[in-house]
């Protein structure tokens, strides 16, 4: 065998070798969300004049994904209606009778990922969001922010991602018009997700 043969070998073993250990650590695996660090976060126009912004706090979600390549395949999520927080109980009230969530025919709403795509470092999610029995395909778009080690050993991930959405779609259709033809509640609900999740951990052998 030549010189330049050996040389070549020698080279492709190294190379081989070398991403091993980037190839076993990519996988695709289940993740958790963890609520007491994530956020999911509404906003809508009040009065034309500002922005009244609120919140869900019982939800729970997987997310099937390969951390290290960046690339998701599914994404799921089960938001307990009645759990909304605007600070204001009676508002939170009005929020969960029949001229909006209607919670009690209705108690949760739920978002399934269908597909998505990625360009440069931004991500646009295509998913059904299901709310008060209607399923209407929504729009997100946002970054993956990476994974780490915490230090009881897990693996957590997190990205960003926001959308609007409007709410009429859903049946929500209450309003009431100003002295000046505007409206009290705004039809376009911003919506804004901060998730945090946790890497299942695979049973040992």
């Amino acid at each position: 065998m030549s010189t330049i043969s050996r040389w070549t070998i020698c080279v492709i073993t190294g190379v081989v070798l070398v991403g091993l250990p980037f190839i076993a650590e990519a996988e695709t695996a289940r993740w958790r969300i963890d609520p007491d660090h994530s956020l999911i976060e509404f906003r809508v126009s009040h009065m034309m004049v500002s922005k009244t912004t609120g919140r869900f706090v019982d939800y729970h979600g997987v997310v099937t994904m390969d951390a290290a390549a960046k690339t998701f395949a599914t994404m799921e999520a089960t938001i307990n209606a009645a759990s909304v927080d605007t600070k204001h109980e009676k508002r939170d009230a009005h929020l969960r009778n029949t001229d909006f969530l209607d919670v009690s025919r209705y108690p949760t709403m739920t978002y399934s990922m269908k597909r998505y795509t990625k360009q440069g470092e931004q991500y646009t999610f295509i998913g059904d969001l299901t709310l008060r029995g209607v399923t209407k395909e929504v729009t997100l778009i946002g970054s993956f922010n990476g994974f780490a080690q915490d230090p009881w050993g897990n693996t957590r991930a997190g990205f960003s991602v926001d959308g609007t959405l409007n709410r009429k779609d859903f049946g929500m259709t209450w309003n009431k018009t100003l002295d000046n033809g505007g409206l009290v509640v705004g039809n376009d609900v911003q919506i804004r997700l901060e998730i945090e999740c946790v890497k299942e951990k695979q049973p040992q052998p």
